[in-house]
C-alpha cells in the first residue's frame, strides 16, 4: 500500500498534523514509539490557549481524545530506524516494518541528554530518572537532586515540592535559567536548595541511588539523595533521517513552509531548527507542515 502521508511521532505537532490530514481525506499513517511526546512529561501548563491550567497528561488526553474522533492508522510502539527517497516515492523503514508513501511529515520531537557520567547508566531506573511527572510519586518524603537549571528542570523541582522531603537543585552555571515565573517560584521554596557553579561527578549507591558526587568551586564532595532527576536538556530525535539537512544541533532545517532539502519531506516541531519549543508552537508547525503536505501532493497530481 503507498499512502498519501506518514506521520513520524506522535507528540503535539504529530497530532495536529494528523487531524487535518484526516480533515483533508488523506491517506495517512502515524508511525510513534508512544503517544504525547515530551507534552506528556510536562507538569503544570499555563500558556496552552483556550486552558488556564491543565497539566501535561491532561493536555495530551484531549489531543488523543480530539485523534480518535477521525479514523486515523496508527502504529504506536514503532521506530523508525530508515528514512529515503525511493524513486518517487518515500521509503519509511521502522524496528518492525517498511512503508511506502508520497509524503512524510517528520515530528518525531526530542529526547532527555545523559548526563554521561558513572553509575548513571547503572542506576536509572533504580533512582535515577529523566521524567519528575512519571517517577515522582516514587520518591515521596526523600531528598532528591534534579539536575539543570532551564524549564524543563525547574517544571521538575515544583512538580517534586509537594512530593519530596528536600529538593536540591544542581547547576552547572552560575544561575538558573528558564522563564522568571518559575524562578520566582522555585526561589521563593523552603524545601529547596539551588546549588550554582556544581557540576554532577558520579552517581553513587548499592543496589538503589543514595547519593551524588558534586564539584563545588573545585571541592567534591558527596550529597546523599535518594533520588535524581536528569533535566539537562533535550536532543531531537533525528538520526534515521541521514539524507536531511541539519544543523549544528542535530535539528533539521525546515523553511517556513515546514519543507525539508528533500522533495515531500517536512518536519515541524521540536525535532526541527524553529527557535522556540513550546507544546503551542509545536501544535501550530504540525499545522502547517500537514497544510504544506497537502499543497505539494496537490501539485503532483
Amino acid at each position: 500500500m503507498i499512502y498519501d502521508l506518514i506521520i513520524i511521532g506522535a507528540g503535539p505537532a504529530g497530532i495536529t498534523a494528523s487531524i487535518y490530514a484526516a480533515r483533508k481525506k488523506m491517506d495517512i499513517l502515524v508511525i510513534t514509539k508512544d503517544v504525547g511526546g515530551q507534552a506528556a512529561w510536562s507538569g503544570d501548563i499555563e500558556n496552552y490557549t483556550g486552558y488556564q491550567f491543565i497539566t501535561g497528561p491532561e493536555l495530551v488526553d484531549k489531543f488523543q481524545e480530539h485523534m480518535q474522533k477521525f479514523d486515523i492508522k496508527l502504529k504506536e510502539n514503532e521506530e523508525v530506524i530508515e528514512l529515503r527517497r525511493k524513486d518517487n516515492l518515500i521509503l519509511v523503514k521502522t524496528d518492525k516494518g517498511a512503508y511506502e508513501t508520497e509524503s512524510v511529515i517528520i515530528a518525531s520531537g526530542k529526547r532527555s541528554k545523559e548526563l554521561s557520567v558513572p553509575g548513571e547508566k547503572e542506576f536509572k531506573n533504580r533512582g535515577l530518572t529523566y521524567c519528575a511527572t512519571c517517577d515522582g510519586p516514587l520518591f515521596a518524603g526523600k531528598d532528591v537532586a534534579v539536575i539543570g537549571a532551564g524549564n524543563s528542570a525547574l517544571d521538575a523541582a515544583l512538580q517534586l515540592i509537594k512530593i519530596a522531603r528536600h529538593i536540591y537543585i544542581i547547576n552547572i552555571t552560575s544561575a538558573l535559567d528558564g522563564d522568571s515565573i518559575m524562578r520566582q517560584k522555585v526561589e521563593s521554596t523552603q524545601n529547596i536548595t539551588v546549588l550554582n557553579n556544581t557540576q554532577v561527578t558520579a552517581v553513587v549507591g548499592e543496589k538503589m541511588v543514595s547519593g551524588i558526587k558534586i564539584k563545588e568551586k573545585g571541592k567534591e564532595k558527596l550529597l546523599s539523595v535518594q533520588g535524581v532527576f536528569v533535566e539537562i536538556g533535550l536532543m531531537p530525535n533525528s538520526e534515521f533521517a541521514k539524507d536531511i539537512q541539519k544543523n549544528e544541533r542535530q535539528e533539521i532545517k525546515v523553511s517556513s513552509q515546514n519543507a525539508t532539502n528533500i522533495p515531500g519531506v517536512f518536519a515541524a516541531g521540536d525535532v526541527t531548527d524553529v527557535p522556540e519549543k513550546q507544546i503551542i508552537v509545536a501544535a501550530g508547525e504540525g499545522a502547517k507542515a500537514c497544510l504544506s503536505a497537502f499543497r505539494y501532493l496537490a501539485q503532483l497530481k
